[in-house]
């Protein structure tokens, strides 16, 4: 499968269990707040594309879909997905795949998803291109992903952290960015919001290490960047200290796209 051997895959299909148990990946106010946005999808077709262990996809099953895809490059992902829609008794197809060659017809899906993956995606239009294209007219477009920041020293910050968190970070994309990228491929975006957190309380950065595997010397240099970043900084990331631990809030940002019905914005 061409472009699926990347480092960033090899690397989750290493520690595909850390994220199929992760509770910031189970759940999240965005995710809730996704869902509220949308709706029941009863009988929709969905796709939820660098799915991981597949917990926004396994979120919409209650709703009774016509169809539940999974889509992610690493084998042991796709391993984790099965096994938790089986625990939940939800009919999926897991399918190998990178988000630049998505296997499946034009206007096959009523909804595609993707969360907390496109920041590992190696271009950010084609990657979003390539997700509209299996839209069908009126279908939506929803990614909840990690935020950049517009102020460059904080976005450098941001940056400089998540590399150290996890090596095959390619960049936290801002909300300008998204809405622009979802405009390129056409889709009208009524709905963008940043500023949001994946946990409501913050996670401890030795937890937050321990999900991506990120190691000792990483941790240490984490927590010694945020001791000597500003606090203005650490402020803007939403990153606080309590009790001399940082907590990560897991920033994001969450943009839903629609396709036009007629072809035209």
């Amino acid at each position: 499968m061409p472009g699926s051997e990347t480092l960033s895959s090899r690397r989750f299909d290493k520690i595909a269990a850390n994220f199929a148990t992760s509770e910031v990946h189970r759940s999240s106010p965005t995710m809730e707040a996704l869902h509220e946005t949308l709706g029941p999808q009863t009988g929709a077709a969905i796709c939820d594309v660098a799915c991981g262990a597949g917990h926004l996809a396994l979120s919409f099953a209650a709703d009774g879909p016509a169809r539940l895809v999974g889509v992610d490059p690493a084998p042991s992902m796709l391993d984790s997905f099965r096994a938790l829609a089986a625990e939940r008794g939800a009919e999926v197809e897991a399918v190998r795949a990178t988000v630049d060659e998505l296997p499946f017809p034009d206007a096959s899906f009523d909804l595609v998803v993707s969360r907390l993956a496109p920041h590992h995606f190696p271009g950010l239009p084609l990657a979003v291109r390539e997700m509209a294209r299996l839209l069908r007219p009126g279908g939506r477009l929803a990614v909840i992903d990690l935020e950049g920041h517009e102020d460059p020293e904080v976005d450098a910050l941001n940056h400089e952290l998540e590399v150290l968190h996890d090596p095959t970070h390619v960049r936290s994309h801002t909300l300008t960015e998204w809405v622009a990228a979802l405009h390129g491929a056409g889709l009208n975006v009524p709905v963008a919001r940043g500023g949001q957190a994946e946990s409501r309380t913050g996670v401890p950065i030795a937890r937050w290490c321990q999900i991506a595997s990120s190691g000792e010397e990483a941790e240490r240099a984490i927590r010694a960047r945020l001791a000597a970043a500003p606090a203005a900084h650490r402020d803007a990331l939403g990153i606080r200290e309590d009790g001399g631990e940082f907590l990560i809030p897991v920033r994001t940002c969450m943009v839903i796209g629609v396709k036009p019905l007629n072809g035209a914005r």
